[in-house]
Order: C-alpha cells, then sequence, then structure tokens
C-alpha cells in the first residue's frame, strides 16, 4: 500500500516523464520546453505574455474521488467495546489531472500536447520500475524541491494495483466552468485520469481473532470449478509443508495447484493429487528462501502430457502462514514507555512484505522490510502490561496459527504465548 505521499508521487512521475517526452528536441521549440505542475493561474503569471511567453506544458490535478471499484471491498469495523478499531481498507482513490500546453509561436502548444499525449498512450500502465526509476531522477534533478528526497518512500510502485492513465471527457461545459474557477485563460488541454492509488491508513488496528466455526453453503457452478480450500487446523491459513484438500467440480485431470502472488512476482506450481473428480489434494511449499508467507491465488491447471495449460479454473484466496519461533522464546525489554520484542519465524520475508505481530488486543508493524529476513524488531506503545499474551503474527495479512484447546467447552485458545 502506500502511503499520503503517494498523490503528490503520481504528479511527480507523470511530470518527469512528459518532461522525458521533449528530450532532443529543442531545435522544434527553440529550447528545451518546461514542464511544471502547478495550477494554471500560477503558470500564467509566472510566464507572462507576448512575445515574454515560453514553451510549457502544465499537469494539474484538479479533481481526486473515491475509486468505485475498491469502494466496497470492505468496511471500517470497531470491535465490541465500541472503540478499538480492526478494520480499515485502504482509501482507493482516482486522480483527475488536465495536460495543458503553452506556446509562444504558431503550432507549438499543438505539438507539445501531441509528444505529451503520444507518450501517455504507449504508456498506459507504468511499470513498478519506471516509478521507481522517476523518483531516482527526481531526487537528482530537482533537488531544491525537499519533497523530491522523500517521494521514494511513497511505497506507490510496491502497492497491489498498478498505476493506469485513461483519457477522460470534459463536455465544454464543464471545461468552461473550470477554466472560470481556475481565473486563467484557456490554453489547449486534456483531461486525464490516473487509478487506483490505494493509500493505508496508518492508524493502528487490533488484529481480530480468527473464527473457530463456520457453516458453509455451496452451490453447484459449471464446471470445473474451485469450490473451497479446506486447511488442517480449521484456521484461515496453512503452514508450509502441511497437505491442504481442496474441494470442487469435475477436477479429475488436473495437474498442478498454481499459488500466484502478482506483486512478489512469485508463481509457483505445485504438483497436484487428485482424489475423486470434486477432491485433490497439494503441499503448500516448503522452501523458506524464496516462498514466503502471504496471501495468495490458488488455482488448478490442466495440462497436456508436454506441459502445456489446457485449462485452468477460478482462483481463490490462500493465506500461506508465518510460523513464529517461540523456542528460543522472542526477546522482550521495556523502556521509555515502550515494549520493544524481538522475534524470529519462518519463512523469510521478501522486500517490501509487512510484518505485524499482535499481542493480545495490542499490535504493532515493523519498520519497512528491504532485503530477505526473518528476524524484526517490534515497539508496542504505549508499553504492555506484564504477564502472558496470546501471540498472532501477520505476514502481508496471512496471520499465523493458534493452538486451540478443543476439548472444553466452549473452545479456548491456548497458544503460542509471550511473556512480557
Amino acid at each position: 500500500m502506500s502511503t499520503a505521499l503517494a498523490i503528490a508521487g503520481v504528479s511527480a512521475v507523470l511530470q518527469y516523464y512528459v518532461g522525458n517526452a521533449y528530450t532532443g528536441l529543442s531545435s522544434y521549440f527553440g529550447g528545451t520546453p518546461g514542464v511544471s505542475a502547478k495550477a494554471p493561474d500560477i503558470v500564467q503569471t509566472l510566464l507572462g505574455t507576448g512575445s515574454a511567453l515560453q514553451n510549457q506544458v502544465n499537469l494539474f490535478l484538479h479533481q481526486v474521488t473515491e475509486n468505485a471499484a475498491w469502494r466496497n471491498v470492505g468496511q471500517p469495523w470497531l470491535a465490541a467495546d465500541g472503540k478499538t478499531p480492526i478494520k480499515n481498507p485502504p482509501l482507493a482513490l482516482d486522480l483527475h489531472y488536465l495536460l495543458t500546453a503553452y506556446g509562444s509561436n504558431d503550432w507549438q502548444a499543438e505539438a507539445l500536447l501531441g509528444y505529451a499525449l503520444l507518450m501517455m498512450h504507449e504508456n498506459p500502465v507504468i511499470k513498478r520500475q519506471d516509478i521507481r526509476n522517476a523518483f531516482t531522477g527526481l531526487a537528482t534533478n530537482d533537488a531544491s524541491n525537499p519533497l523530491s528526497q522523500y517521494l521514494a518512500s511513497s511505497g506507490l510502485a510496491d502497492q497491489i494495483e498498478m498505476i493506469k492513465i485513461t483519457p477522460s471527457t470534459l463536455g465544454r461545459e464543464e471545461m468552461a466552468w473550470l477554466w472560470t474557477a481556475l481565473k486563467a485563460d484557456y490554453r489547449p488541454t486534456f483531461p486525464f485520469q490516473v487509478s487506483v492509488v490505494l493509500m493505508q491508513p496508518s492508524a493502528s488496528l487490533s488484529l481480530a481473532f480468527p473464527v473457530l466455526h463456520r457453516n458453509l453453503t455451496v452451490q453447484a457452478s459449471t464446471p470445473p470449478q474451485l469450490l473451497e480450500i479446506q486447511l488442517p487446523h480449521h484456521q484461515v491459513s496453512a503452514i508450509p509443508g502441511e497437505v491442504v484438500k481442496v474441494k470442487g467440480q469435475y477436477l479429475s485431470g488436473a495437474s498442478q495447484v498454481l499459488l500466484a502472488n502478482p506483486r512478489l512476482a512469485i508463481q509457483q506450481p505445485v504438483t497436484a493429487t487428485v482424489i475423486d473428480n470434486n477432491t485433490l489434494s497439494f503441499t503448500v511449499p516448503d522452501d523458506p528462501l524464496t516462498f514466503p508467507a502471504g496471501i495468495y491465488s490458488l488455482s488448478i491447471l490442466f495440462n497436456d502430457a508436454s506441459g502445456n495449460t489446457l485449462q485452468s479454473t477460478n482462483s481463490l484466496p490462500f493465506a500461506v502462514a508465518p510460523v513464529l519461533q517461540t523456542v528460543p522464546p522472542p526477546h522482550v525489554t521495556q523502556s521509555g514507555g515502550v515494549t520493544q520484542v524481538s522475534i524470529v519465524f519462518s519463512p523469510y520475508a521478501m522486500a517490501s512484505q509487512t510484518v505485524s505481530l499482535t499481542l493480545g488486543s495490542s499490535s504493532a508493524t515493523a519498520g519497512p522490510i528491504d532485503t530477505l529476513t526473518n528476524a524484526a524488531i517490534l515497539e508496542f506503545s504505549p508499553a504492555l502490561s506484564s504477564g502472558p499474551y496470546l501471540a498472532r503474527l501477520s505476514v502481508d495479512g496471512a496471520p499465523s496459527l493458534i493452538d486451540v484447546n478443543w476439548h472444553v467447552h466452549p473452545p479456548v485458545f491456548a497458544g503460542p504465548m509471550v511473556t512480557v
């Protein structure tokens, strides 16, 4: 997910690559065209009028709206006490821009607009590496702007959704109202939209306890179809090395289970063992260095004798659980009103993954993960009271397993425990 700097990051990346579109074209315009990201009235004041007018392209963010597709992904939740936040979905935004060209001579504004539009048409989806390259270039080219040094930490390149550019349509009346409100003279303008920017709420959340019992009802659908993933512990995630069953329809002939995590660039095929027409099983990969915990997309592949995929099923979300090492137990220190917990876990977490720990009802998130690691230090503030706490580790939203005593009624949670 992205931080509060994501909106500024999008404008900076667009400004960087629009500027690159004019590389080597100084002879066309009598100099290198300027590219700015300011309000049109400010640009007009800076450029002047008449013979003083310069060649300039300006990006102006005139509206920010909530993304309709992500609006119903989840709702904010509070715990039963009415004050403890449990869930808050990401803030999903669409950014609406005006690309305006200012020319100092005949046809120059049109030419400036043409090169910028062709660049955006050729790059409708901005690659993650291109975003990183833009932030690196901005920190060098625009060192006078303090924000240029911090945009790389916005997380824009690592969010789940890719940054996509699409044209927008503004009628003549809408355009006229907009420019009247801007108090600037109209210039050739192209409206477009950038989506989706996903901003992660920074407020601390309490991880909800998993459901101990479910009643599920499924309906038949068009084959082949996956209906349910049956985990061995009746919880929401499976640990590496475990055997997992998948229920569905018309699964005879299935060859592989595909576990995919596009953000981490992981496509992990696993051999499927068909039990019957409606059930198959597979073993969760146990490779701590290359197969991390997290949320995967699980689908079934039907391959021919040469290994070519003939058909695939629908996909279901599948959580691979991290395992919190309790021998030796996590190291806990109390200092300055803060409880610091040092943990070791498996499998390793990859760069850009999120590691958090919940002790009882208090949660803490580790600092940014920038390299392959199986250790983290988490700080709980305010400090925790002394005593044992039920520990739940989460990597990219995939929770660790909890021991449950099913021999008593009602069932109770038995561990793992961390003592403060």
